[in-house]
């Protein structure tokens, strides 16, 4: 898509704002019209008049640029209001689609690049095409204004008149010469500053990392890198956008004094009146500045097809109409609630059949290589093996998370082509080794979004053994964890990640390594409960010898494959690779976990 067509189909969105919001700008743009006219009666009555007191007329006249000057201010005012509101639905909307993509992305590749790189896109970019929308409103309001006023001016004199466009041609000249430069720059600065960005949000991640290693002077260094090659691109941009400023101002003004001469020339041989010199250098002011906005406008549009594109890459593989389709925003009114992730109906669990599962990560090589499973309705099966075997790549390929290169994935027989989109509540639930808390209260990171009322809170912390972490804590339900959970022990942010799965109650519960940061005494009861309120289907990666007593099915991988699988007690008879996993191998589960 071109870029006029963004634009078109985002203006589209709101067609009666927008018109509203170009009514209102048009009107303030073509109001100096009104002031110019009486200024030319003005003076021209005063220059031939002989008294030296006002006339009714003249008063008259006075009493007209004054309520012309307070409406004005009135239009301002409404077009201000109007126009911001316009402005944010604009980017509001393509945040809206960027965000909707990116949540419908497996996890692994929801974003292309780094996190900062994606914020830069969010926040600048679409801010910036929401300023080109804006600014075609000005464009045409001081295009109306200009031809109005050319028409004006022809009938006084058509020289003059002329002369005025000329630095328009000039303008316009000037921006297509440096067309491929202006988007060059611009996107260069762009990318400095995601990777600047990303930078902040990995330091800040990584901490205790970097001062375990005693890499704080190493990393800002690299900081320092980063915001120097920033700081080089981003004045190479900002010189040029100033530099194309100046020679717009520079060449009107030049242009103007050009105008001026030639208008004083022809006061002086009687062609004008005072009234009409007047008029030429009051309309010259905002015509002028029609010329100037426009060749920031052309540069402006130049540098809006970078940011399309740039938030393009975020959709990964959809068509670029879905940047800018039209959905609800909800910016007033109530927002919907989310509907209730309760089990049952078509898609109730019998048989789940995963056959060879193949992906490979593109950097190592390294993966699964045709695995398969089944999974029947109440079952726990258990994948288990060694550092590195491919064991959180299984479950990855099987929910979407990553992309299979081969394999099928039938949920009853019936074929799942998109796991990603269909493995969430109530189909399947997911916790991985390192849960995602956010800093917010317990209670939302359990509910995330969904109605208190609709679920059953209670018995979900009850499952998952918080009771007595819930006493302890300051507020309850209500205590602030802080970011990412920092408040809670590993534990406790495993058991709250848990929780959040249970109050959904979903056909499938997946667990990557849940009872890692949990006590012997905390874990037994945590499966109990698990399994006697009803019969749940889980999927559970896990080298603990309490989950492995109790599974129903066992999945031994080896660099990547099946080695074995079946009952605890068969593969302690007949697999040698469970045997050494039973015997201590992979007793350290923690290990493996930050070793992933």
């Amino acid at each position: 898509m071109k870029t006029f067509q963004f634009l078109w189909r985002m203006i589209r969105y709101r067609p009666w704002l927008y018109l509203f919001d170009a009514i209102l700008w048009t009107l303030i743009h073509l109001s100096p019209l009104i002031p110019g006219l009486i200024a030319q009666q003005f003076f021209n009555t005063l220059s031939r008049t002989k008294s030296t007191h006002f006339s009714f007329g003249v008063w008259i006249l006075i009493a007209l640029v004054i309520m012309t000057a307070l409406a004005r201010i009135v239009l301002i005012f409404a077009g201000g209001l109007v126009d911001n509101l316009h402005r944010f639905t604009m980017s509001a909307l393509l945040r809206r689609n960027l965000l909707e993509r990116i949540l419908e992305r497996p996890g692994a590749r929801a974003v292309p690049g780094s996190p900062g790189e994606a914020i830069s896109r969010f926040r600048d970019d679409a801010e910036f095409a929401e300023d080109a929308i804006s600014w075609t409103l000005d464009t045409i309001g001081t295009a109306l204004f200009a031809i109005t006023a050319m028409i004006i001016l022809l009938r006084i004199s058509t020289t003059i008149t002329l002369l005025v466009f000329v630095p328009l041609v000039l303008v316009v000249a000037t921006v297509r010469m440096m067309h491929t430069r202006l988007e060059k720059y611009r996107k260069a600065s762009r990318e400095a500053t995601g990777r600047v960005t990303s930078a902040i949000g990995e330091i800040f991640g990584t901490v205790q990392a970097i001062q375990v290693a005693n890499a704080e002077k190493h990393v800002v260094n690299h900081f320092s890198q980063l915001s120097e090659k920033r700081r080089a691109l981003m004045l190479k941009d900002s010189l040029l956008t100033q530099i194309l400023d100046s020679t717009f101002g520079n060449t009107v003004g030049l242009g103007t004094g050009f105008i001026l001469i030639l208008a004083a020339q022809s006061l002086h041989s009687t062609q004008l009146e005072v009234g009409d010199l007047a008029l030429f250098i009051y309309y010259l002011t905002f015509v002028t500045d029609f010329t100037q906005h426009f060749g920031m406008f052309l540069a402006h549009y130049t540098q809006t097809k970078v940011s399309f594109q740039r938030m393009v890459a975020l959709l990964q593989g959809t068509t670029e109409e879905t940047l800018v389709k039209h959905a609800p925003l909800y910016l007033t009114g109530e927002v919907p609630e989310l509907p209730s992730a309760i089990s049952g109906g078509i898609n109730r669990l019998h048989l789940l059949e995963a056959s060879g599962l193949t992906y490979h990560y593109p950097d190592t090589g390294r993966g699964i290589d045709g695995a398969s499973l089944r999974i029947e309705e109440g079952a726990l099966i258990v994948i288990t093996g060694r550092i590195a075997s491919g064991k959180t790549t299984l479950l990855r390929v099987l929910l979407g998370l990553l992309p299979r290169e081969a394999g099928v994935i039938r949920w009853n027989g019936n074929m799942v082509s998109d796991p990603a989109s269909f493995f969430v509540p109530p189909q399947g639930a997911y916790t991985a080794q390192v849960p995602q808390l956010f800093s917010d209260t317990l209670q939302e990171n359990i509910l995330l979004g969904l109605p208190e009322h609709s679920v059953d809170l209670a018995a979900a912390i009850h499952t998952a053994v918080m009771e007595r972490d819930l006493a302890g804590l300051e507020d309850g339900l209500q205590t602030a964890i802080g970011t990412k959970g920092v408040k809670l022990s590993g534990g406790q942010a495993q058991r709250t990640a848990a929780a959040r799965m249970f109050v959904r109650n979903p056909e499938l519960l997946v667990f990557d390594d849940l009872s890692s940061a949990l006590d012997v005494e905390t874990e037994r009861m945590l499966w109990e409960r698990l399994f006697s309120q009803r019969k749940y289907t889980c999927l559970v990666v896990s080298h603990r010898r309490t989950v492995l007593q109790r599974a129903d099915h066992i999945i031994v991988l080896k660099e990547g494959r099946v080695e074995a699988e079946g009952r605890l007690d068969q593969l302690l008879a007949t697999s040698e690779e469970m045997q050494r996993l039973w015997a201590g191998d992979v007793e350290s589960a923690e290990e493996e976990r930050e070793l992933l």
